[in-house]
């Protein structure tokens, strides 16, 4: 059997209530992403149920695409999001590994794609 541990979050972002500053979604704080780091990074709402799981090359510009495009698979559910935790993983492999995982092991809630557990 593999054992793997999920990585602790290197950045956690909140979403403000009334934030004063430019915001999106309520998200002020996107610069405490790196713009060239990889890794993975998991959506939650306020109950911190699970709500997406992705992984990027370039984790700001990844994030942000998520509350911008039109096609993400989070569109439908961009308010809901509470919460932001990215974990720095610069290895492609580990980052594929670590998603797939977390996706299932947590059962996220809207990802649909490397599922196993419906």
């Amino acid at each position: 059997m593999i054992n793997i541990t999920i990585p602790t979050p290197d950045i956690t972002i909140t979403k403000q209530v009334n934030p004063e500053l430019s915001h999106i979604y309520g998200f002020t704080d996107f610069h405490l992403i790196p713009r060239d780091k990889a890794g993975i990074f998991m959506f939650y709402n306020a109950q911190e149920e699970l709500l997406f799981v992705g992984k990027a090359r370039k984790l700001r510009q990844r994030i942000k695409k998520h509350f911008e495009d039109t096609v993400s698979p989070m569109k439908a559910y961009r308010n809901e999001v509470a919460l932001i935790e990215v974990c720095i993983v610069e290895d492609a492999v580990e980052r594929e590994i670590y998603e797939t995982y977390i996706i299932n092991s947590q059962k996220a809630k809207y990802n649909v794609e490397k599922v196993f557990f419906k």
